[in-house]
């Protein structure tokens, strides 16, 4: 299992990174991003916290993980300014948290994020057609939520995938330990969603090859 969107004490997880890390690891994990929430008021402390961590973590477990960010609930016109500073200071992975039909998220935020240098739109709700073509062209990952309530989507953005081809990616928004999942459930949950069965590996290998791309050390799968 690789996992790109997570959440630590350090936003409204439960668990201390180290602590995600380790119960992740014996979960059969192989990495794991912590992408707390940011916005203004916050975003130095959680990179530079989470930079730090993970540089430890990726020296003593046999977990890899990635410094990321998730940006939430801000106006969209500051979202490329956040993105910046969060990049500056050592962010890996930025995930914008998209408009989700279960939270009041800015309208808009789906566009800006998929304008701006982003990694993942997660949970993106009802993505409009004009965006998953923007998604498609800028190669920008669309997640596939295991999480309850921002998962209620997940059917329509499987139809858009087929039908507009950008990268999608399977994520569980973890935020206490019973939220992480195994393979095995990860691909119940994409087939769940819609994908077909021979389609499965092709989007769990987004992740793989995303993860390749964000980590600065080696790692097998």
């Amino acid at each position: 299992m690789i996992d790109l969107h997570t959440h630590t004490i350090l936003s409204d997880g439960c668990l201390l990174p180290s602590e995600l890390a380790r119960r992740a690891e014996e979960k059969g994990y192989k990495v794991i991003a912590f992408t707390d929430h940011i916005d203004f008021s916050n975003v130095e402390m959680v990179v530079s916290s989470l930079v730090r961590v993970c540089e430890r973590i990726n020296r003593n477990y046999k977990i890899k993980t990635i410094p990321g960010v998730e940006i939430t609930h801000i106006n969209p016109i500051d979202i490329p300014v956040l993105i910046q500073i969060a990049r500056n200071i050592g962010a890996k992975i930025i995930v914008v948290h998209g408009e989700t039909i279960v939270e009041p998220v800015f309208k808009g935020t789906n566009r800006k994020g998929l304008e701006s240098d982003i990694d993942i739109l997660g949970h993106p709700g009802i993505l409009s057609e004009e965006d998953a073509i923007l998604a498609a062209e800028r190669k920008i990952h669309i997640e596939i939520s295991a999480r309850k309530g921002h998962c209620l989507s997940n059917g329509h953005i499987v139809r858009l995938w087929y039908e507009y081809g950008f990268p999608v990616i399977l994520n569980t928004d973890t935020h206490s330990p019973d939220n992480l999942i195994d393979d095995d459930f990860a691909k119940k949950i994409l087939i769940s969603a819609g994908i077909k069965v021979s389609d499965v590996n092709t989007v769990l290998q987004n992740s793989y090859i995303l993860a390749k791309e964000k980590l600065d050390i080696g790692f097998e799968i």
